[in-house]
């Protein structure tokens, strides 16, 4: 096999049901059903990368993301900061950064936007959110430890998600010392996962995805 990596989205997937993220993420024999939701979340992310790398214009019904997109624009060039867009960032599970491709590469995240300040002191990654509000520290601090593994010169990372269609966001502030608490916090969890992985054991967990979220047909539960 592979070796043993992982996403945040994976772990998600894995605790929401094991059998669910064997088809979806590990044995790929199964895809996510295109929808609306997902076409237009695909749509905006591109159209936010285009205007904050290249100055594309926005349609105008994206008043609400060009408002975004104009204060980190303003918040980098206060700081003097580069601007990178749809970064992917991976790390080896010695904390290490890494590429993207590759054996070392343990877990992944993607940096809708990613900033640091001119003196490299300070960082900043923020994820595009077109749903409802669902805050998730733990998202947020993983996302943080992906940028200090990338950037060893930065002690504090704001880490946030902006929530589109609510015009909010919801922030959090992480330091390079800090960050330690969160892997001893979610190492179990992490665990859990690669013991998975490595019996391919991924029993079914029923829950409220069965009857019309999930595509996995084979499943006892589908559609209970």
């Amino acid at each position: 096999m592979k070796p043993f990596s992982w996403s945040y989205s994976r772990l998600k997937n894995f605790e929401t049901c094991p059998k669910r993220h064997y088809h979806y993420d590990v044995a790929k024999d199964v895809k996510e059903p295109d929808s609306e939701q997902l076409f237009e979340g695909n749509t905006l992310h591109k159209q936010a990368a285009d205007y904050l790398s290249n100055g594309k214009e926005l349609p105008s019904g994206r008043k609400v993301l060009k408002s975004w997109c104009d204060r980190i624009l303003a918040g980098c060039q206060a700081l003097n900061a580069k601007l990178l867009v749809e970064q992917k960032l991976a790390i080896t599970s010695d904390f290490g950064a890494c590429p993207w491709f590759g054996d070392q590469a343990w877990f992944r995240a993607i940096g809708d936007v990613v900033a640091v300040s001119g003196d490299g002191s300070v960082g900043l990654i923020v994820d595009w959110k077109t749903g409802k509000i669902l805050e998730d520290s733990c998202q947020l601090a993983l996302a943080a430890a992906c940028v200090f593994a990338h950037y060893p010169s930065v002690q504090r990372v704001r880490s946030e998600f902006v929530w589109l269609a609510h015009d909010a966001n919801t922030p959090e502030v992480f330091t390079r010392q800090g960050i330690v608490d969160m892997w001893r916090s979610v190492w179990p969890r992490i665990a859990e996962l690669k013991r998975a992985y490595e019996t391919q054991s991924y029993p079914a967990k029923p829950g409220r995805l069965c009857r019309k979220w999930c595509a996995v047909e084979k499943c006892p539960h589908h559609g209970e």
